[in-house]
């Protein structure tokens, strides 16, 4: 079997899809994405495709050691992701191959299903509690939500009082038996994280992630030292060698995505890396469905999985949702906040390839907005 083709499809919301084909006539899908750089990695893919094309598929770890390596200069999220989005059709072709769900050739499930966690909106306490609530009444176990919006590198006590009323409403609404996670998408400072985290104790959210930026990842130590709120780093981080420098800052959750960090192979390496710290995995998702459906490949086989993001709903798709690609959605039904074993071969979705392509006839051109402070400088988004 060869490669014949590699074919890329820009679709809303903010997506970025991928169709290999080989001869036989097996096709495999993959995302590899960075929002708001989609068409750069569309590029990447591009440069990418001369290798692989009149190449064995099933060769996927040779084909992903040359593709991250073999072009001297490495890493960084536009060429990981790239190789993620191919590395997942990769499988996806093997898995169909074989006429088995992928986590069966990565050593099989070592679970019988897979807890998710809803997204929640908003910015008033009222607003963000109505949410949630909501999120329980559907049956999820685990609400996530922003923690707040830009914030100063130190902000003041009303403030600081404000985020935490958020995240009080939204306890109270869930109630002890939901879990709760925020988000801090790096926006806070280290010192800012140091007065917030311990004020956020009370309230036991089941992590809070990104507390800071990636670039501080060197403080993680201390600010894990000053709190016992559960740290969880990894969206920006592409590679193992990355979460390498920070599984033993005593951060409790690695979070790698999967369209980011390297594709199926890679993030089940660094699942593996970390259950050597006793560090949880909650691979980040905020994106389409082959990359949920990836996500939840590794999530079935790795020992030290904890949580699984995805997008159902999110408001960031409003117009578009991961539902609308997939033939059947059953692959993606929750029972009670879980998701059962993939059945079918490959990734285990059925992509509407004729949905895909009249999505691509359109494209998006989506950007994360640009957020400034008070005084006109810049903040993290």
């Amino acid at each position: 079997m060869k490669i014949t083709s590699l074919e890329t499809f820009l679709v809303a919301p903010r997506w970025l899809f991928l169709r290999i084909d080989t001869d036989e006539g097996i096709s495999g899908w993959g995302e590899p994405v960075v929002e708001g750089r989609a068409r750069t990695v569309r590029a990447a893919v591009a440069e990418l495709a001369g290798y692989l094309v009149g190449g064995d598929p099933l060769r996927i770890e040779d084909h992903w050691q040359v593709l991250a390596k073999g072009g001297f200069y490495r890493g960084g999220p536009v060429l990981s992701s790239a190789v993620a989005g191919i590395d997942q059709a990769l499988w996806d072709i093997a898995g169909k191959t074989y006429g088995v769900p992928v986590h069966r050739l990565l050593g099989g499930p070592v679970r019988d299903r897979a807890r998710m966690y809803g997204w929640i909106g908003g910015d008033r306490p009222a607003d963000v509690a109505e949410q949630a609530g909501a999120q329980v009444e559907a049956g999820f176990t685990a609400v996530k939500m922003n923690g707040s919006a830009a914030l100063a590198p130190i902000e003041t006590p009303a403030a600081t009082a404000a985020i935490v009323r958020r995240v009080a409403a939204v306890r109270e609404a869930v109630g002890d038996e939901c879990d709760l996670v925020v988000d801090f998408h790096g926006r806070m400072s280290t010192a800012m994280s140091r007065r917030l985290l311990p004020l956020l104790e009370p309230l036991h959210p089941l992590f809070v992630e990104e507390p800071v930026l990636p670039e501080f990842s060197r403080d993680l130590r201390r600010l894990a030292g000053a709190t016992s709120v559960p740290l969880a780093v990894g969206e920006r981080l592409y590679s193992r060698w990355d979460f390498r420098d920070v599984l033993g800052t005593g951060i409790a959750v690695a979070q790698p995505d999967v369209s980011h960090a390297g594709g199926i192979s890679e993030v089940r390496r660094i699942a593996a890396l970390a259950e050597a710290y006793d560090v949880a995995l909650a691979p980040h998702c905020p994106l389409g469905p082959v990359a949920l459906a990836a996500s939840l490949q590794v999530a079935f086989a790795a020992p030290n999985f904890l949580i699984q993001e995805q997008s159902l709903g999110m408001h960031y798709h409003q117009g578009s949702d991961l539902l609308d690609y997939l033939l059947d959605p059953e692959p993606f039904r929750l029972a009670g906040g879980y998701a059962a074993p993939p059945g079918a071969p490959g990734l285990g979705v059925t992509i509407d390839e004729a949905a895909v392509r009249r999505a691509a006839e359109i494209g998006h051109d989506w950007h994360n907005p640009v957020w400034r402070r008070a005084d006109g400088s810049f903040a993290e988004w």
